[in-house]
């Protein structure tokens, strides 16, 4: 399912048509979760339909998964055996963190989405020592010591954009290695996975896909450093020729870190990821970036270079002012958020002025 090449260099306006978004105005949560395109759609409906009808098939199913792994790779800026299939982000960084030494120092992020630094945590009894700073400040605090550096390239919390190329030399000129997360920045941040060691993205948000596909990437030469913990019948190159013990062989790449994918969103998956691959990505984060900076304008907050708009709202009025006025928003950290992506226009903007008579 290659985008055809006519179609990938239409105009961004163009495209979007194409893709088939059906919710209408008011819907700027794409942090929260994504909207399906119309093949996205069609493709979860056909799935239940043939899986009702007797007629789902694992091996085209695997088929299916494989297309959405190098679609993965793609967008990413890998190349196809760097990348592993999962469910959850939490599930795939668990096998990093499961592979630190003992005694080793992590220094994460402060304030940054639990599923990436909580699995880190599970391992203090082994001597596993996780420390905090801001993502601001993350380059000017790893030191010598520091095995591993991870952060989101885009906070969930507050929207904020990591100055990633100074911590990624820092950390190389310690020694240490990058586990980064790309669930809130793949899809319209234009920066992709071949710079860091390690990377997880989430496919469910700004990458339009349903929710239960999940991706690690892993540098080549780095797969010796993980143990694969989860390893199944789909962690080897050949899967139909491991279902059982005694031939059970890790695949040559990252493929050797896959789950079993979840069949049900596989369609799904790879509509949407299709979808974006067919897509510029420097037209996509101009269109998201222009309507975000259009919102705080409405705002009265200064501009900014993230997709994401979060403000101060401790007692969540704005929040509630949002909902009812016909906006699905979020409420994080004290904050109110929200976001824009591939299906909004000018017209959401006006709708965030008025829920907010400013």
């Amino acid at each position: 399912m290659t985008p055809d090449p006519a179609s990938a260099a239409a105009p961004l306006p163009q495209r979007l048509s194409e893709l088939g978004f059906t919710a209408g105005t008011g819907y700027l949560s794409a942090c929260t979760s994504g909207l399906p395109t119309a093949a996205t759609a069609h493709a979860m409906r056909s799935f239940v339909d043939d899986w009702a009808a007797g007629r789902a098939n694992a091996r085209t199913l695997g088929e299916q998964a494989e297309r959405c792994r190098a679609l993965f790779a793609g967008i990413a800026g890998v190349t196809v055996d760097r990348v592993a299939i999962g469910s959850q982000v939490s599930q795939l960084v668990s096998v990093i963190a499961s592979s630190m030494p003992d005694g080793a120092e992590v220094l994460c992020a402060a304030g940054d989405f639990s599923s990436l630094t909580h699995p880190f945590e599970q391992h203090a009894h082994r001597g596993v020592r996780v420390r905090y700073a801001p993502v601001s400040q993350l380059a000017d605090e790893i030191r010598a010591g520091t095995t591993l550096v991870v952060f989101s390239l885009v906070q969930s919390a507050t929207g904020e954009v990591a100055d990633a190329e100074p911590i990624r030399v820092a950390a190389a000129r310690a020694g240490a290695r990058t586990l980064v997360d790309l669930t809130q920045s793949l899809g319209w941040l234009p920066t992709g996975a071949g710079a860091f060691d390690f990377t997880v993205c989430h496919a469910y948000k700004w990458l339009c896909a349903p929710r239960g596909t999940a991706f690690l990437t892993v540098r080549a030469g780095l797969e010796d450093e993980l143990v694969p913990v989860a390893a199944g019948w789909y962690s080897a190159d050949d899967v139909w020729g491991s279902c059982y013990a005694g031939h059970t062989p890790l695949a040559a790449g990252a493929g050797r870190f896959d789950v079993s994918p979840a069949w049900p969103v596989l369609g799904g998956t790879e509509a949407a990821l299709t979808g974006i691959a067919s897509l510029d990505p420097d037209a996509v984060h101009a269109h998201d970036l222009a309507l975000a900076n259009a919102a705080r304008e409405v705002l009265g907050l200064p501009p900014s270079d993230s997709a994401i708009v979060a403000w101060a709202d401790p007692d969540g009025d704005d929040l509630a002012a949002l909902t009812a006025g016909g906006i699905t928003a979020s409420g994080r950290a004290g904050n109110a958020r929200i976001a824009f992506h591939l299906w909004n226009t000018a017209a959401d903007v006006e709708r965030l002025a008025r829920a907010l008579r400013r």
